[in-house]
Order: C-alpha cells, then structure tokens, then sequence
C-alpha cells in the first residue's frame, strides 16, 4: 500500500523499559516480540525502536560504537530478524532510530584517524562558543592528541563531520544493512544537526534555551544537509514497500522544518510544537493552525522519552482528553510506551538517577529517567528493573487495564479503531473549547469552559462519562447526523 504513512499510528519502543523477557532487569528485543500482538490489539500501524546497538551506554543507545549488530543486552540478530518477520505477519511496520549526527566514542572510528569526526587543533582556547546541549561547552581537549573534539551532547559522543565523503559512505552501507533485513524506515536522531557550520562560527548570544536547543542561527541546519537526505530518500526509494524516513528535527518555528519536507527528502519529521504547549485552547488552537499553514504533513506527538508525561503536565483528566484530541487531528500520530496507560512522570530520588543530563548539569536539571521507567505488564511488579517502577503502578498494569472497561487502555483502544479521517475545519466554539470537524465526525474538546453543549448525532466515544454536555477537561467525537 503506497503511502502507508499518511495517516499511520506508530508506537514509540523505548527499548530497555518495554518488556524484560530474560528477568535481567532489561527490555529486549525477544519482549518487543511478545508483545506484538497486544501492539495489533491496540490498533497501532507501525512501532519505532530506540538504539539497540551495541553501546557502552553512556546515553542509553545513543552512543553507538556499531550500527551493524544488536547489544548483547538486548538479544541477537537473529532476535531482531524474527521480530522482523513476526510484525510484518502481524501487519505492523517496523522503524529503527538511526544515529548519525554522533558516535560514541568508543566507536572505533574514533580510535583511529578521526578523520569522520569534527576535531580542531589545540592552540588558544576553546574553538567557538558552542555550547553542549547537556550543560558545559561543546568542546572537549584530548591532551594525549593535542586537539578539540566537538559533541554537542555528551563528550562521550563525538560528533561526526559530514562534509567527509567517507562518512556519507558509512552511512549508506548502514542503511542498506537494515534495509536489507527488511525494516520499514528509520527515525533519524538529531535530523538537522549532522552538518555544521563549516567556518566554525561563533553563535550569536544569546545562546538559545535547552527546550529548543537546536533555533541555533550558525552551527547547525546547513544546506548541506538537505543534500544527505536527498540521497537518503534515494536510496529508501530504491526499495520496494514504500520506506519511511522520520526526522527529528526540533525547531520552535515550524517553518524551518518545512524545507525536510521537500518531495525528494523525508516523508515526515516530529512536530514538537503541540507537546510543548499549556492545556490551554488558544494556545493549542495557535500550535494546531501554525503547524498545519507550515508544513505539508503533520507528524503529531505529545509525548516522547525525551519529555515529561502527559498525565504529569495535564493531569490524569485533561491526558484522557488531550489523547481524543491528538488522535483526531489530520496525519500521523506518534504515541509513546505507557501513554495508552496513562502512566505519570515518577520523581525518582536523585542517587537512583541515571540520565547523563542530571549529572552534566549537577542536578540543575533532572534529567529524563521520570519518563523512562519500565511499562507494567502485571499486577505483580518485577523486582528486578533497571530503574523501579512506583507500587501504584499495579493497578495501572495492561493485566488490570486489559479488565477495566474504562480502563485509559480502554479509551485507547477503542479511539484507535474509530479514528476519524476526512477534511480538517474548526467549528465555532466558547473559549476555553477546541471543536473541528473530520469529514463527518465532530471532536469537541473542553479544555476549561463551565460546559459544552454536544451537537445532535451518535456519540462514539468519549474521555469520561457524559450524558448531552461536556464538563471541564473533557473530549468526545460525535458522528453528524445528515
């Protein structure tokens, strides 16, 4: 089916909190496998996988040191060729996170030449002022070489110089290893990063903040990149099943990610603008509409593992609501692990903290472990995971869920078998509400009016029980009489 993208659902994989099969305390590839068939009850089009690859884990996965094996952690890959070949059974696509603006740095490119890699001589001081996105410069010295690696993450990711032919070669035998093993596309980290300034340049102050990190005006989002992709989209093409290529490309102003859009280069790339936007209906009215003049196609996310959960932000209320809403809006959607529980963000105690933003920054900011904690599968709790799920959580597990009918799964599930398709148009509505039209169902979401009155037609679902109104912090879609 030619593209099958469109308007897909694909579930966000954090691999190592997704399901432990062998009782290490990690998820892997063979609980990925297991669990597909709940991912086919849900009514999900496709999944992505975080970094599998071996890595010394430095960032979780994303600091790969080979992007053409699977960590023993995690399984074999003769693990991923099955789960290959039982999603596809299952009808779901599968796409793999690929991580090119960065290796980690024991990677053994960068024990060689570093010839792939941005480095400068030592001389004077730093070589600009680039700072890392996880606190400190973006610059580390290597006394022993006499010269300046640049990663814009943590030091042990340095990052990779893509104006070097060797490297865009690399990275064309990389894609086709797993093209060849039969995934259905990639989730490319850090799209619009992997070529810098070629002059080094100093950024201009002030530095942007740490939420959009990448509005930098100098160092990042060069032509050059669009020509990568181009190629990129060149090779997915060459393939038969009609390939994917998924950006993450974070800009507060959705017009700079309209160019990776272009026809010949990716089909799709995040969104982020709704997720970073107050349970507000203007607010979420102004993201709704500025995305939708900016860009050809919408990929929708409102949470992610880079990111506090909704249930957190909204409250357990208003995250029911925002998930009609989200699933009624016009193209792709990305839902992460836990988010058809209604899990919430967990405050862990700092010792137990693992995400190297926490310790880069000394704890100024505590980093993403809160969003990371393993998914609860049974009332009974694992006691053994790599970071501890909260004991509230077993009544939040699928088994309790799975026998609730009004169950946050519940809502997810039925939502995704009646999700609405057609024209998008708003419909006057009181402040305070959101209402727009999909063909001919009706979303009417209430985000802080006394009440909304529903239209006349066939309630098919709604976030809470209501009976002719909707109270505060509630959603339902109406299918239009006529």
């Amino acid at each position: 089916m030619g593209e099958w993208w469109r308007d897909a659902v694909f579930y966000a994989i954090y691999v190592r909190s997704f399901d432990d099969s062998d009782g290490d305390g990690v998820g892997d590839l063979p609980g990925i496998r297991r669990r597909l068939p709940y991912l086919r009850e849900l009514g999900v089009d496709a999944v992505w996988l975080t970094p599998f690859y071996p890595s010394p884990g430095a960032d979780h996965g994303y600091d790969v040191a080979d992007y053409v094996d699977v960590d023993p952690l995690f399984g074999t890959l003769s693990d991923f060729d099955d789960l290959i070949v039982e999603a596809h059974a299952l009808g779901l696509r599968v796409i793999v996170d690929i991580v090119p603006n960065h290796t980690s740095s024991a990677h053994p490119w960068f024990a060689g030449d570093r010839s792939r890699y941005v480095t400068v001589p030592a001389g004077n001081g730093l070589p600009n002022n680039w700072p890392s996105t996880w606190g400190g410069p973006a610059w580390t010295l290597d006394e022993e070489r006499g010269e300046y690696y640049l990663h814009l993450f943590a030091p042990e990711q340095p990052d990779l110089d893509w104006h070097e032919v060797q490297v865009r070669a690399d990275f064309d035998e990389i894609l086709r290893f797993w093209l060849d093993r039969g995934v259905d596309g990639f989730r490319i980290d850090v799209a619009h990063g992997l070529v810098k300034n070629a002059a080094l340049a100093n950024e201009p102050e002030p530095i942007p903040a740490a939420r959009f990190s990448s509005d930098w005006r100098t160092a990042i989002d060069q032509p050059e990149v669009h020509d990568i992709y181009r190629d990129w989209r060149e090779l997915a093409d060459s393939y038969e099943g009609d390939r994917v290529l998924v950006g993450e490309v974070t800009f507060s102003d959705q017009k700079r990610i309209a160019p990776y859009l272009r026809p010949d280069e990716l089909q799709l790339a995040f969104n982020f603008s709704l997720m970073f936007q107050p349970w507000e209906a203007e607010a979420m009215r102004t993201s709704i509409d500025e995305s939708l003049v900016a860009l050809p196609i919408v990929t929708w996310v409102v949470e992610s593992h880079d990111v506090t959960r909704i249930v957190t932000r909204f409250g357990p209320r208003a995250a029911r609501a925002a998930s009609l809403l989200l699933l009624a809006l016009p193209g792709p959607v990305f839902l992460y692990q836990g988010q058809e529980l209604g899990l919430e963000e967990v405050d862990l105690p700092d010792e137990l903290r693992q995400d190297p933003i926490f310790f880069r920054t000394r704890g100024e900011r505590k980093g993403r472990d809160g969003c990371r904690i393993p998914l609860p599968w049974t009332r009974d709790l694992p006691e053994r995971s790599w970071l501890p799920l909260p004991a509230g959580w077993s009544d939040l597990s699928v088994e309790a869920q799975l026998e609730d009918a009004a169950s946050t799964l519940a809502l997810y599930r039925a939502a995704l078998r009646q999700r609405p398709g057609g024209e998008f148009r708003w419909v006057e509505s009181p402040d305070g509400t959101l209402v727009f039209a999909r063909g001919g169902t009706l979303c009417a979401v209430n985000l802080a009016a006394d009440d909304l009155p529903l239209p006349d037609g066939e309630l098919l679902i709604a976030s809470d029980a209501i009976v002719d109104r909707l109270p505060r912090e509630t959603a339902a879609w109406v299918r239009l009489r006529g």
